[in-house]
């Protein structure tokens, strides 16, 4: 009887020994992570993305894909209009693709080693292993790490990332403002490591021929046009102008433009509009733009009956609407909304006829819904297309953070 006793004590230590021995803490498992970023050939993962920046939330489902060295594919599709941006890095560059218009922007950056997006796995990887102050907890299926969000949208301070507990697949990360309001949350569906994918998934014509097809990432025949003009090298740093931004001198608006064409059209010249309410940062979108023309002269009859206004919800504090003008931008019908107070700055809202590839000189910004581009000091101009709009907003005063929270709540008004 003793026998059987000490037999059962022992078992019983040994029990826990190994229990103890299989528990692992926040270190032991940066660790491991370290050792399966460095040594991670592929993955795919897909899941919904909701944006908590606007009065509603706005879903969205995201398909990532990844290949060892530097190949990246991600798609962004609202769920309600079936409108997908890819956003796609292989050999040749940087591109974000609109496969509904057939049309191509290239970036010259080092995306996404410069900035992070909250889908991808080594980003999530990369903000829980520099963050010496990590949190950490244990539920049931997950480890979940809060720590230090670092995205270019400044007002995201903190995210909780849960990663899944067999092979630290992430399965759900949650960002959050300074206020620990949610803003940006993601919740996959499947994520697999080591995917092998079919040499033309991360293709540029490929992609943007198929559009959403083939997202098992096999090769898509698709007979799609190509665009119309190839992009020149991003080496180059020189920008191939595009269709519905060609550089046509006209007028700018306002009560003092009157004929004066040498307000130009470059990006960054100034031209003044002579608006009492001031909307001086802005005008390099108000000198590009021929104010009171007939839009027909500029745009296919088949457009304009489509084409649906777009007006911002969030204004900063101390800003207001000066007016609304019909225009006609790069050849295309559209309106342009002046601003005017603590800010200024104008929003133009075209539908591009043509389809075109171009290289954009500025950096790459993400949006949340799709990527947009930045260039320019003074006047900025932060640049974006989606559901076959193209927008442009363009201010000498604006933070970006505050040009980030203009572009989401114009989306949010365009998705309803």
């Amino acid at each position: 009887m003793r026998r059987i006793t000490w037999i059962a004590a022992i078992v019983a230590c040994l029990s826990m020994l190994l229990a103890s021995c299989g528990a692992k803490d926040a270190d032991s498992i940066v660790k491991e992570l370290d050792k399966v970023v460095g040594g991670m050939e592929s993955y795919k993962g897909s899941g919904t993305m909701t944006l908590h920046t606007g009065q509603e939330p706005l879903e969205y489902k995201v398909e990532v894909w990844y290949q060892k060295p530097q190949y990246y594919r991600i798609a962004l599709t609202n769920a309600k209009k079936d409108i997908t941006q890819i956003v796609l890095r292989n050999d040749e560059g940087v591109f974000v693709l609109t496969p509904k218009l057939n049309k191509v922007f290239r970036f010259q950056s080092d995306w996404p080693q410069n900035q992070g997006q909250v889908y991808l796995y080594q980003t999530l990887v990369r903000s829980i292993v520099l963050d010496n102050s990590r949190q950490f907890a244990v539920d049931d299926n997950a480890y979940v790490f809060d720590v230090m969000a670092s995205y270019q949208n400044g007002s995201l301070a903190r995210q909780k990332i849960w990663l899944d507990k067999k092979d630290y697949a992430p399965r759900q990360v949650e960002v959050s403002d300074s206020n620990a309001t949610v803003m940006v949350q993601v919740k996959f569906d499947s994520f697999e490591f080591d995917t092998q994918f079919d040499k033309s998934a991360f293709d540029t014509q490929t992609n943007l021929n198929a559009g959403t097809a083939g997202a098992d990432g096999s090769n898509a025949s698709g007979e799609g046009g190509k665009p119309e003009t190839e992009a020149p090298d991003a080496k180059s740093g020189e920008a191939a102008t595009t269709p519905e931004t060609g550089g046509e001198d006209v007028a700018a608006p306002g009560p003092k433009s009157g004929a004066d064409g040498e307000a130009g059209t470059s990006e960054g010249q100034d031209a003044q509009t002579g608006s009492e309410a001031g909307t001086s940062g802005e005008e390099e979108s108000e000198s590009d733009a021929e104010i009171g023309s007939d839009p027909d002269a500029g745009a296919s009859a088949d457009v304009a009956p489509e084409f649906v206004a777009s007006e911002p919800t969030y204004l900063p504090e101390g800003v207001s609407h000066i007016d609304s003008i019909d225009i006609v931008f790069g050849g295309n019908a559209g309106v342009m909304h002046r601003y005017g107070g603590t800010y200024n700055y104008t929003l133009i809202q075209t539908q591009p006829k043509d389809v075109a590839a171009s290289f954009v000189p500025g950096f790459m910004i993400d949006l949340g819904f799709t990527m947009g581009s930045i260039s320019g000091e003074e006047p900025m101009t932060l640049t974006w297309t989606y559901d076959g709009m193209e927008y442009r907003l363009t201010s000498s005063d604006l933070t970006e953070e505050e040009m980030i929270k203009i572009a989401q709540s114009v989306q949010n008004e365009a998705t309803k």
